[in-house]
């Protein structure tokens, strides 16, 4: 397993949803279930940082020249290598049986027990099926299964969460729960795959490994559908307006099927010192920013100061390109996970609402980025018609809040707005010029 893992630790950092970037991987095995007699299915803990990440790595042993070159991790054997068997058809088997016919493996390895279910439900796929890897995954690696040649069935898009956590991954949990009740606005559930483990504590946990459900062929997001009518010049606001319905509907009922509260102090004392920090942090790396510093703690004082409304499960990480446009569906919302880099504690957490309106209207905004125009007017009266739009359909659906001029929305807004200012100073200098507007509108100086 030493040699196994010393490959591991120069193959992982090169790939898209390995999280620790920088620092040279620190890696134990933590679980290790043999699938057959090529194929295993590994969690590695890496303690480079802390606390520390557990990935799920699965592997194949293959010959050498056999696999893509992008797959291949290192040398095994004469004549063979150790590969990513997301790629292999023996492992895509495998893991489409678990979600659509459900089963088990459990094999003691190494001092760890561990056993992999899965739960079918929803719609009926394909008996058979060929996988394909999405490309542009990041966080994640999610394979598209389309029904084999003459075989009945939905095609199928399964995730394969590389970061696995005790307890049911929010995306499962959000999304089965929704699709359960009967929304329309998520894909129906197919199945599900979990795992069991000990950790380096001796604490027997279980948490999600695989999420499937029903794949939309040959749509959009809603990201790619919203710059093409901007860059036409087409009307979008029915369309937002449905958007903002569908959002809407989201919340509702999420907070009809999980616990609501009413936020006390330090559900308020936690909001706002995350704008502070994050603040601080754009002061110190955004000089434009600093004109605008006591505005921006005003609007966050006069966001704290105001009501707020029941704190309630929430998707996250919402944004137009988190949205597919189906011609059976409409509009079809995705990736209840929330946002990666949070600890998995917080995205379980009760949280307001208004945080998903607010990245919806920030990715409206950077439509006019995006989007090649002369003079910037056209492209801005049309952000501005999206956005209210959005909010209007929001409202006659969720009740008259948030409106346009909600203190807790315009205070989420200028957040994501500030953190858009670092991120685009540390990545993308030429789109500044973005959040830095929309702060200027958002915390006008007198």
């Amino acid at each position: 397993m030493g040699d196994l893992l010393d490959l591991l630790a120069v193959w992982m950092p090169r790939q898209r949803w390995y999280g620790t970037k920088g620092r040279d991987p620190r890696l134990t095995v933590v679980a290790d279930w043999p699938l057959d007699d090529d194929a295993r299915l590994l969690l590695v803990r890496d303690e480079a940082v802390q606390p520390a990440i557990v990935y799920q790595v699965p592997i194949v042993q293959r010959a050498e020249g056999s696999v893509p070159p992008g797959s291949l991790i290192g040398a095994c054997g004469e004549g063979h290598v150790w590969a990513d068997a997301t790629t292999d058809a023996g492992f895509t088997d495998q893991l489409y049986a678990w979600i659509t016919e459900g089963g088990a493996v459990g094999t003691p390895e190494n001092g760890f027990v561990g056993f992999v279910l899965a739960r079918p439900a929803g719609r009926t796929p394909a008996p058979r099926a060929v996988a394909r890897v999405l490309s542009g995954e990041q966080s994640n690696t999610s394979l598209i299964f389309r029904p084999d040649e003459g075989a009945d069935g939905v095609p199928v898009i399964c995730k394969l969460f590389r970061q696995v956590n005790p307890g049911i991954n929010p995306d499962v949990e959000l999304q089965s729960a929704l699709a359960a009740g009967g929304a329309q606005f998520v894909p129906a559930a197919i199945g599900e795959v979990r795992g069991a483990w000990i950790t380096p504590e001796g604490v027997p946990v279980s948490g999600s490994l695989a999420f499937a459900q029903e794949f939309f062929e040959g749509v959009e997001d809603a990201w790619r559908v919203a710059l093409d009518a901007a860059a036409a010049g087409d009307d979008f606001a029915a369309r937002a307006h449905a958007l903002g319905a569908s959002v809407a509907g989201m919340h509702v009922a999420l907070a009809a099927q999980f616990p609501t509260r009413d936020p006390d102090a330090d559900d308020r004392a936690a909001v706002v010192g995350a704008w502070d920090r994050r603040l601080a942090i754009a002061l110190a790396e955004v000089p434009a920013l600093a004109p605008y510093a006591d505005r921006i703690r005003e609007v966050y004082a006069t966001a704290a100061a105001a009501p707020w409304p029941a704190l309630q499960r929430v998707h996250g990480d919402l944004h137009l390109g988190q949205v597919l446009h189906t011609p059976s569906n409409g509009w079809v919302l995705l990736d209840f996970e929330g946002e990666p880099l949070r600890p998995i504690e917080e995205r379980l957490m009760p949280d307001v609402a208004v945080r998903d309106v607010a990245g919806m209207l920030r990715s409206f905004d950077y439509v006019s980025g995006a989007v090649a125009d002369d003079d910037g007017e056209a492209v801005r009266a049309w952000v501005i018609a999206a956005q209210r739009a959005f909010l209007a359909g929001y409202a006659e659906t969720a009740g008259a809040q948030p409106t346009d001029d909600d203190p807790l929305l315009a205070a989420f807004e200028l957040d994501k707005a500030v953190y858009e200012a670092i991120y685009e100073t540390r990545n993308r200098p030429d789109w500044i010029g973005i959040p830095l507007a929309a702060i200027g509108r958002l915390a006008p100086l007198d």
